[in-house]
């Protein structure tokens, strides 16, 4: 039984970022921090000492864990099974959301998630349990972006490469703000309006992985160290049941990009035959539309992330035949290339995060490029895919 003139005591030398939630069979501290504050990794720390807690969550899944216990990770990076499992948007969605809170915190002086290694930390001096609480990241990614309309997509993607840029001086007080909860609220409210399926993959569902992985938690007394934007949701989840299956269930892939994969090609194919019948000229006309447009359209994308000649030239020859091939992409083709010609080197690996600070820096440093070449290339073979396809039947009806 806890003594409750000592417990008494522990709360109030607590920060006021701690939250305490008292279930049947244990007391949760939640300590809400923000992701890059100074004062966020003092109030870990003191949370953690005046507690002492038999258990520390974080708000980690392991790979991003190892991420940031084992930096040098990023020098064992096959790009080349990247490339081929087609995981480079994935990959680099990740970098830029990891550039977007890099940009702030070297303003700032302080590590990205230096709270969280700061628990992680504390737990392992006092001989507490680590539990690693998060859902993986790349199922949140995988089902934020699964069930988002194309559209979505598109903004998204916009919105997370301009957070690049952010404004040349972050004052440490606005950071600090964000732990406020009804400004946060304010946040979340906006971030509804612009990407309601977003937020409830992203904060919603986490909430409640977080939860139950919290209920889950050995011992009487644990402390908590998650985002402050998942406390309100947390708190609000503990004491009901939570079946985590769901949440871990990837989306079902969508149907018409299947049959547009596959229809398309098909319909291509059904103009140029058009063209051949109709004779000679039409269909030789059609066919260096198709070739010019196409390779044109995905050389210049590819150029655009400052790729390689013999990629812009590989991708020029590729881009007309993989549109016409539904199981090799153009960013496949074009990826691989930029790979093999220029090659990482360790020191290339060892600057990637460095190279998040800016976008200058992400343009030019040769592993970020081969993602990009590897969107771009598949952006670029779209596009050119509907402009040739369309000019071609203006052409022949």
């Amino acid at each position: 039984m806890t003594d409750t003139t000592t417990d008494s005591k522990i709360q109030t030398a607590l920060p006021p970022s701690v939250t305490t939630v008292r279930l049947e069979d244990k007391t949760v501290h939640i300590v809400g921090t923000a992701h890059v504050s100074h004062a966020s990794v003092r109030d870990v720390e003191t949370a953690i000492s005046q507690i002492r807690p038999e258990t520390v969550c974080v708000e980690l899944c392991p790979s991003r864990h190892q991420a940031m216990t084992r930096p040098d990770d990023w020098k064992n990076m096959d790009l080349f099974k990247v490339v081929k499992e087609k995981k480079a948007l994935f990959l680099l969605l990740q970098l830029i959301l990891s550039g977007f809170y890099r940009s702030i915190a070297k303003q700032l002086g302080i590590q990205p998630g230096a709270e969280m290694l700061a628990a992680v930390t504390q737990a392992r001096e006092q001989g507490a349990n680590l539990v690693l609480a998060d859902r993986d990241v790349n199922i949140t990614l995988k089902r934020v972006w699964g069930y988002l309309p194309w559209w979505q997509k598109l903004k998204m993607l916009f919105h997370l490469v301009g957070t690049l840029i952010v404004p040349d001086k972050v004052d440490e007080s606005s950071i600090e703000e964000l732990k406020d909860k009804d400004q946060l609220e304010v946040v979340m409210d906006q971030v509804a309006r612009a990407y309601p399926q977003v937020k409830k993959r992203l904060i919603d569902e986490r909430d409640l992985y977080l939860a139950h992985a919290i209920q889950n938690a050995p011992g009487r007394v644990v402390v908590a160290v998650v985002g402050a934007g998942h406390v309100p949701g947390i708190v609000k989840a503990l004491p009901s049941q939570i079946d985590p299956a769901p949440l871990q269930e990837l989306p079902p892939p969508a149907k018409w990009p299947r049959v547009l994969k596959w229809l398309i090609p098909a319909i291509i194919l059904g103009l140029l035959v058009y063209g051949f019948i109709q004779g000679p000229e039409q269909s030789i006309q059609s066919v260096s539309i198709w070739v010019l447009v196409n390779g044109i359209f995905s050389a210049l994308a590819v150029a655009l992330a400052l790729a390689h000649p013999i990629t812009i030239v590989s991708t020029f020859v590729a881009a007309p035949l993989t549109s016409l091939n539904p199981t090799v992409a153009a960013g496949w083709v074009a990826g691989l290339v930029q790979a093999w010609v220029k090659k990482p080197t360790v020191a290339d690996l060892e600057g990637l995060p460095g190279a998040l600070g800016s976008v200058r820096s992400f343009w030019l440093n040769p592993v970020c490029r081969i993602l990009l070449v590897v969107v771009l290339a598949n952006l670029g073979s779209s596009l050119g895919t509907f402009v040739a396809g369309g000019w071609i039947a203006s052409r022949l009806f």
